[in-house]
This record gives C-alpha cells, structure tokens and sequence, in this order.
C-alpha cells in the first residue's frame, strides 16, 4: 500500500540545509515498518542524506559542488535564466532529485548523525515541491 503526499517547502537560499523536521511534519504519522521515497520535482535543486550535526559539512558541500561546477563557464550555451541555472543542473543531476529511507518502528531509521538535506543550486531557487511516498 502507497500512501502519497504532495508538500512544499519555503524558499532557501543557495546552499545545503538540513530539512528532516520538515519531512517528517509534512509526511505526518508513519507505519510501523515500509519506506519514505522522497522525489523533488525540479532540476535545479536535489535531496541527499548526509551529516546533519556539524553545519560546517552543509559549508564544505557547498565549496565543493561550487568548485566542481562554476557559474561563467565560457562554452555553456543554455545561459538565458542567469549564470547559476546550468551549473545548477549540472549540480542536480550528481546530487539526485530522490532518496528512500526505510521505516522501522514508526520511525525513520536515519543513521545518528544522517539528515535530510535539500541541495538548492540556484542563487533565487524559490519554494520547492516535493513529493513523500509513504510504501507499506
């Protein structure tokens, strides 16, 4: 059985930020054992699970994803919404627009130090949709 939830978080600002409470607020009461699918649906921004306690990880991804990927590249050609947009969806698609996360006991079973990120590569990315697959 799939259980689905369409939500949509706030704009934030370019970046990695950590949106685990916001997942689990808008998915609401899990069951006791399945699987939370977590999809984006944009192409300039993307979900990961990575560290969550220290935000200097959430700085350093960022320094990292911003070396391998610069804005101003001279031979990209899809340039018209701005220098970020290309290298955001470059960026996108090495990150991913989905994650699952298994459910045991009513929870997710994140590793302690994991969280939910949102990888937002454009400098005005907006609101984003998601949607949460609950699968029992």
């Amino acid at each position: 059985m799939t259980r689905s939830i369409l939500f949509t978080l706030p704009p934030f600002r370019r970046g990695f930020h950590v949106i685990t409470r916001e997942v689990i607020q808008a998915v609401g009461e899990l069951p006791s054992d399945g699987i939370l699918h977590l999809f984006i649906q944009h192409t300039s921004a993307a979900l990961a699970i990575n560290e969550a306690a220290d935000p200097d990880v959430l700085t350093d991804f960022e320094a990292i994803f911003d070396r391998l990927v610069p804005e101003h590249l001279p031979f990209l050609t899809h340039t018209l919404e701005g220098p970020d947009d290309m290298p955001a969806h470059v960026k996108a698609v090495l990150a991913g627009p989905s994650v699952s996360i298994p459910i045991v006991q009513g929870r997710l079973a994140l590793g302690t130090w994991q969280g939910i990120y949102l990888c937002e590569f454009r400098n005005r990315g907006g609101a984003r949709h998601l949607v949460a697959s609950v699968i029992t």
